[in-house]
């Protein structure tokens, strides 16, 4: 169905008839009319916003596609086609500044990338010491063991540990310092014994 080419100056009756007309035909004249009519309109308005040229052409370019792709969901008794196709640019507008403000992935950051793997014999190597110091541990009182692992587990602070239990920080530094010798000795009892 070919229609002819129209100014594109037209009213906001014919521009939804362009509208209609992508929708049903895929009419290029009538996209083409659409274009002429907006695309300097959509470009002006966001360097007017302050985007940079470039930023305004790729939105006015992904606007235009939308335009044609979703030309069947324009309703001109909701909205006119200006309102209809500068909504569109305002929210590829919003959705590209998010992006903007995301940032972005890089492959390289430490985060990323996966901790090396342990060789076999240190992995061996750190159980065993973690087996020792557990056992050792199931040596010590109750009290000893607690501010212990609140401490070097939980990584309290000393008065954190103190308000926990209920002591003063005195009592509670004395107990980490007696608490951790007996865990030193016993620990290199065994490693002076395995020797």
């Amino acid at each position: 169905m070919d229609h002819p080419r129209r100014d594109p100056r037209e009213s906001a009756h014919d521009l939804s008839d362009c509208i209609v007309r992508i929708a049903t035909d895929q009419d290029e004249a009538a996209f083409d009319t659409l274009f002429r009519h907006f695309a300097p309109r959509l470009k002006s308005y966001f360097t007017r916003r302050g985007g940079d040229p470039a930023m305004a052409e790729e939105i006015t370019q992904e606007t235009m596609v939308l335009l044609w792709k979703n030309a069947a969901q324009f309703d001109p008794s909701k909205a006119s086609p200006a309102t209809w196709i500068f909504t569109i640019a305002r929210n590829l507008g919003i959705d590209r500044l998010r992006r903007a403000k995301r940032p972005s992935f890089d492959p390289n950051d430490p985060a990323f990338i996966p901790d090396a793997e342990e060789p076999p014999d240190r992995q061996f190597e750190r159980a065993e010491v973690e087996r020792r110091v557990r056992d050792v541990m199931d040596t010590l009182s109750a009290n000893e063991k607690s501010v212990l692992m609140l401490s070097f587990y939980e990584n309290q602070s000393h008065g954190e540990i103190a308000e926990r239990l209920g002591l003063p920080v005195g009592t509670v530094k004395s107990r980490i310092r007696l608490a951790f010798g007996k865990l030193r000795a016993a620990l290199d009892a065994q490693t002076g014994a395995a020797q």
